[in-house]
């Protein structure tokens, strides 16, 4: 075989070995992508889940906080009159005890301080004793006034309403620090999801990045895949025409061999030498009888 051509056909298997390895990469490649698109398609779904639940919690948390807000409003009015109330209430007592001669407030004073007296002065027991009898004295005299106060229809009611309405505001003010605890939780898990939802983003980005940084790698092996095939299609067309060539050289030296033959054995039969079997066929085959 011509060297050339042998030289053409090593240059083919040596760029058809590479060709396979290139398509193996590439292959690879793909592969590596696909299954990063699915990894990142996974937290997309996950990140979408999770951004519906952060809305919930949200919209949990805004709801809590409007009946916090709502709940405040009704119970500082109540808190209003409750204050308005406990003032009337104070106002009926020292005008009953102006009435009746005795002030309840001073009285209650003036036990605190002998009180403090005892507890913080030295004194002999003789005085200690008359001190506790003072003290007794007036304690009876407040129980006695406040009974009298608590009898007065008008005062009476005042001091129920306004114990009603001390419930009241509790159990409103309660009310609200429920709902604001119910608030604060639904904002916790909603912050919790959302530094969730961030490393998540944060990986679907970096998978992203990879993914493009793949496909075009797997481009450019591709695009070198082609150029090999390419080349060993030029190379397999030159082998081909080469051996073409070779081949109709060779059929013509054949021919002409044949021809030269023929001739000699025509030459022959013009003479009159006797021709074999085999010299008749090649001078038909040659057209010369």
């Amino acid at each position: 075989m011509d060297e050339s051509v042998d030289k053409m056909i090593e240059q083919k298997d040596t760029l058809q070995k590479k060709a396979n390895e290139l398509k193996k990469k590439r292959d690879e490649l793909h592969s590596r992508s696909k299954k990063l698109a699915e990894e990142r398609d996974g937290l997309n779904a996950k990140i979408r889940e999770i951004r519906n639940k952060i809305g919930n919690h949200k919209k949990s948390r805004d709801e809590f906080n409007e009946r916090v807000k709502h709940a405040k409003e009704q119970r500082n009015d109540i808190n209003k009159k409750h204050i308005e109330l406990k003032k009337k209430i104070k106002d009926l007592e020292r005008q009953r005890s102006t009435s009746e001669g005795v002030n309840i407030n001073q009285l209650k004073q003036t036990i605190r301080k002998l009180e403090t007296d005892q507890m913080t002065q030295i004194m002999s027991s003789q005085k200690e004793k008359k001190l506790i009898e003072t003290i007794s004295d007036l304690n009876k005299k407040v129980k006695t006034q406040e009974q009298k106060l608590n009898q007065d229809p008008k005062l009476k009611e005042a001091i129920e309403e306004e114990k009603q309405l001390r419930q009241k505001a509790e159990k409103h003010h309660e009310f609200v620090e429920k709902m604001a605890k119910r608030a604060q939780e639904e904002h916790q898990e909603m912050i919790e999801l959302v530094g969730s939802v961030e490393n998540m983003v944060r990986r679907a980005n970096e998978i992203q990045e990879t993914i493009v940084m793949t496909k075009i790698e797997a481009d450019t092996v591709h695009k070198d895949f082609i150029d090999c095939v390419n080349k060993i299609h030029d190379l397999e067309r030159e082998v081909t025409g080469a051996e073409e060539k070779k081949r109709k050289k060779k059929k013509e030296e054949d021919i002409s061999s044949a021809q030269q033959e023929a001739n000699i054995i025509f030459e022959k039969f013009k003479r009159g030498d006797k021709l074999s079997t085999e010299d008749l066929m090649v001078l038909q085959k040659a057209g010369l009888i």
